[in-house]
């Protein structure tokens, strides 16, 4: 095993099962990913380490355990259509086109957007779209979606990303709340019974668009 190999076991043992991930298809994919692949050559020593990174462009690849957290509690089975907002370094993406059908990932930053989807077809991950432009306002073209995974705090949650949900069981789980802080919310959609589960105090850089933040 490569050192990288070792430190990402070392990640999913104390990082994510000690926090009672227990979602056996999270923790496999997790434990495939290579998430040194996905950050910038003068952190990768730092890649498996519990916190965010930065990738540029005013932008993180989140915590590992938050990704595993998030992804747990939407519990895909494999045969979902997702959204994510924003693409990002296409860490999350990679893991969300191992876990379901078919992902639609929205990314503000067309540099992060040409990076990720060179990064992703490298690894022969091809049931993926990405699309360059405001997030906060979804992908209305394509849903409803099963799930939307938001990889950035908004203020309140977007109308748009709500009409978006499949009305028989959708969920999206997102970080909602000032720039400075959020709490990490997991929506359920049953038809018009809307259910909001608030599930940890979270820090996420903001989404920039229509429905998110301003850009200053």
């Amino acid at each position: 095993m490569s050192d990288y190999d070792n430190l990402r076991k070392k990640m999913i043992d104390e990082q994510i099962k000690a926090r009672d991930i227990r979602d056996f298809r999270v923790l496999d994919v997790m434990s495939r990913i290579p998430r040194h692949n996905f950050v910038p050559e003068p952190v990768k020593h730092l890649a498996y380490e519990d916190r965010a990174l930065e990738i540029g462009h005013e932008q993180t690849i989140s915590q590992p355990y938050v990704v595993a957290l998030m992804l747990q509690s939407l519990q895909l089975s494999g045969h979902e259509i997702i959204l994510e907002i924003g693409t990002g370094s296409g860490y999350q993406t990679a893991l969300l086109c191992n876990l379901a059908a078919y992902v639609y990932s929205i990314e503000l930053n067309q540099t992060l957007a040409e990076q990720a989807a060179s990064r992703l077809a490298s690894m022969k991950i091809e049931n993926l779209d990405i699309h360059v432009g405001d997030g906060s306002q979804g992908l209305a073209d394509m849903a409803p979606y099963d799930a939307v995974i938001v990889g950035g705090c908004v203020p309140t949650i977007p109308g748009p990303l709500k009409a978006q949900l499949r009305p028989n069981n959708g969920r999206m789980i997102l970080p909602v709340g000032r720039r400075e802080r959020q709490l990490l919310q997991l929506v359920r959609r049953n038809y018009d019974d809307w259910q909001v589960d608030k599930i940890m105090p979270v820090r996420f850089v903001p989404i920039i668009g229509r429905y998110g933040f301003s850009q200053h």
